[in-house]
């Protein structure tokens, strides 16, 4: 953003803070006068229609109770006392009816208690409590000033309870919702843990298979060493394609991030599976791609789960089934689900609860986070085997590419 546009938006703000401020004040300017009017009241003006008078004017303080709710306390205390005292010299006598005026008090101060820190809450409690306590020793005749004072306790009371459970109710939403977004940054953090290993842990497996198969060739066959570092070359770009998108968006992501323009490619899925058999060639473990059923579109998240289920699956089919093991990729498209298996014939070897790597963690996860069922395991037969079984959205089970 330039400095041009800079300076309109601050403009911008400035005029509308002023705008704001002068609503605020003009409101409690209001507010007073219509105190003032009151002030002079007989003893007809003198009881409850005065405190109806001063909560309906009370409406004008809203703006500075929303932005500065200890001034529109220090307002009503101050208008509630004139008008109570006002109204009793024109009556002639005390009443405690006059007390009344103090209501709208009650009702601030249940706001301030609710959103004002605690210092600010008890402090503004304890004024208000002297002020209505000294007013009723002054306003109530001695017949009534037990009642009166159980009356003005009993209403701040309330009112301090009522602003106590709204304060706990914000402090509880605001615990909620910051464990909701803990929550949502540890499973984007997953999340890309997860698109990390599956992408890097399959390119550098095939760097280091292409690495050797081209360091014992290269003396007798050049050209299949020619082949195994082209093999290299090929992936270690992609995976630095990929590794500088992923980070583009992160940086995207911060509230000041600008990486400038993303480097843009269509996310791998099933239709990419023959490409990535093809990338396992050189290492000497065949892959075989099989589909059955009736393909049909795929939503994204699942279509790039499924590709990352079979690269991770073929990685550790690499690395740990032996160099001249087979595998092979079955694809099935269900009625509502789709079943993707990965076999192999090589070693086998056991997965115990609690010791599985990553990657079989990473497949677990991405399973579980589209609602579907994950097996891994050795197979009776020899050699390993991983399943998974996802539900597809049923706008997307009927539908035909």
């Amino acid at each position: 953003m330039n400095t041009t546009a800079l300076s309109a938006s601050f403009g911008t703000e400035a005029r509308a803070g002023t705008r704001t401020a002068l609503l605020d004040w003009g409101g409690a300017v209001l507010y007073l006068l219509c105190a003032g009017l009151l002030i002079g009241a007989g003893p007809s003006g003198a009881g409850p229609s005065t405190a109806i008078v001063l909560l309906l004017a009370v409406t004008l303080l809203a703006g500075l109770v929303r932005r500065r709710p200890l001034v529109a306390l220090g307002l009503s205390v101050l208008a509630g006392t004139l008008v109570a005292f006002g109204a009793r010299a024109g009556a002639g006598g005390g009443s405690p009816d006059r007390l009344l005026a103090y209501l709208p008090v009650d009702l601030l101060l249940a706001v301030v208690v609710a959103v004002r820190p605690r210092r600010a809450a008890l402090a503004a409690g304890i004024t208000v409590g002297v002020v209505q306590v000294l007013a009723v020793g002054l306003l109530a005749p001695g017949a009534a000033l037990t009642s009166a004072g159980l009356i003005a306790v009993l209403g701040l009371g309330t009112c301090c309870m009522a602003g106590l459970l709204l304060r706990q109710r914000r402090e509880h939403a605001v615990e909620l919702r910051a464990q909701a977004v803990s929550e949502a940054v540890t499973a984007e953090r997953l999340r890309i843990a997860r698109e990390l290993h599956d992408m890097v842990a399959h390119s550098i497996g095939v760097i280091a298979i292409q690495a050797g198969v081209g360091a014992r060739v290269i003396a007798t066959r050049p050209e299949e060493a020619r082949s195994a570092l082209g093999a290299i070359e090929n992936t270690s770009r992609e995976t630095l394609a990929g590794l500088r998108r992923t980070l583009v968006a992160l940086r995207r992501a911060e509230p000041d991030g600008d990486a400038g323009p993303a480097p843009t490619g269509p996310a791998p899925g099933l239709a990419d599976l023959d490409a990535l058999a093809a990338s396992f060639a050189g290492s000497g473990a065949g892959v075989d791609v099989r589909r059955t059923g009736e393909p049909r579109p795929l939503p994204p998240d699942i279509d790039l789960s499924v590709y990352r289920i079979v690269q991770e699956a073929l990685t550790n089919v690499v690395r740990h089934a032996g160099g001249s093991a087979r595998a092979r990729v079955t694809v099935e498209f269900r009625e509502g689900e789709l079943r993707v298996e990965v076999t192999d014939d090589g070693r086998g070897a056991a997965v115990r609860p609690g010791k599985a790597g990553f990657g079989i963690t990473g497949m677990y996860e991405r399973v579980g986070l589209l609602g579907g069922r994950f097996s891994a395991g050795p197979r009776p037969e020899g050699g390993f085997r991983v399943a998974a079984e996802i539900p597809l959205p049923a706008g997307e089970a009927g539908e035909r590419p």
